[in-house]
């Protein structure tokens, strides 16, 4: 059975220092097959953590993650890993 190549991780209710190690902790354990990571962090609230995910594991921070993008709403982020 193939691995799916999107992990979803919910962090509502979570601070964003638990919101970020979390993430890191997803994107440490991803392997090859993985190529997005999708952040469900909410709105209002959770413009907090998307904006801890910017500021924490943006562009150059992390040499696993290759860009950083909003999601289909506001309350979503997309970390891409790689190109599908």
């Amino acid at each position: 059975m193939m691995q799916n190549p999107l992990i979803e991780l919910d962090v509502h209710g979570l601070t964003v220092d638990q919101a970020i190690v979390k993430i890191e902790e997803q994107i440490k354990k991803a392997n090859a097959g993985i190529y997005r990571i999708r952040v469900i962090h909410g709105f209002h609230r959770g413009n907090r953590i998307q904006q801890g995910i910017y500021r924490e594991i943006g562009h150059g921070l992390n040499p696993k993650v290759l860009r950083i993008t909003g999601g289909n709403n506001p309350g979503i982020t997309e970390i891409i890993l790689r190109e599908y």
